[in-house]
């Protein structure tokens, strides 16, 4: 991992219209953006036409076209970079599901079927409403998720980029995954 002051140097030299910064940084942050694009993907279901490389990419396109954003340091730039990578990914499910029902279904068997992917997990759209609603009571459990679940920081990360120690953190990631259970529990999953 790259330290921080290099990163929030070459973050400021950007913000100031450096692209020369802005090419110093990508090479800095790649591997760490590559491996929670990657963490990320595990997640998703198994025919996600979407690969870490190109989640990585569609991420720097966006942040790329942050112009205005005054970037403190690296733990917000990476707390920025969760944001996107959640926005892509939400956007992509909702393309992948806008296609027409029944096309490119393909019949399966029964001894087949009991490969398909297990049932704990989440649909990305679904997880995406159950944060929207999370957001709704508390902000900053919805946060903690966000940068977990779609950043793929640890619990130590995590706790950088928000200023709160790890113990917060971990306290706070049970409460939400425990109130994201329950509220995932009652919805019906495709």
């Amino acid at each position: 991992m790259a330290s921080s002051p290099d990163i929030t140097a070459l973050l400021g030299d950007w913000s100031r219209g450096d692209r020369t910064a802005l090419n110093q940084l990508l090479s800095l942050v790649y591997a760490e953006l590559r491996r929670a694009a990657a963490r990320q993907l595990r997640r998703e279901r198994p025919d996600h036409t979407l690969q870490p490389t190109a989640l990585v990419h569609e991420v720097y396109i966006r942040l790329v076209d942050q112009r205005q954003v005054d970037w403190q340091n690296r733990a917000h730039f990476f707390g920025v970079a969760a944001q996107v990578m959640r926005r892509v990914l939400v956007d992509h499910a909702r393309r992948h599901d806008a296609i027409k029902r029944g096309d490119g279904v393909r019949c399966v068997s029964i001894d087949e079927a009991k490969d398909a992917a297990a049932p704990n997990e989440i649909p990305i759209l679904a997880l995406d409403q159950a944060l929207e609603r999370l957001e709704q009571v508390d902000a900053s459990l919805a946060r903690i998720v966000e940068l977990r679940a779609f950043g793929g920081l640890t619990i130590d990360e995590a706790a950088h980029v928000l200023a709160v120690s790890p113990s917060t953190v971990s306290r706070d990631w049970r409460t939400a995954r425990a109130w994201l259970r329950r509220e995932l529990g009652s919805e019906p999953h495709p």
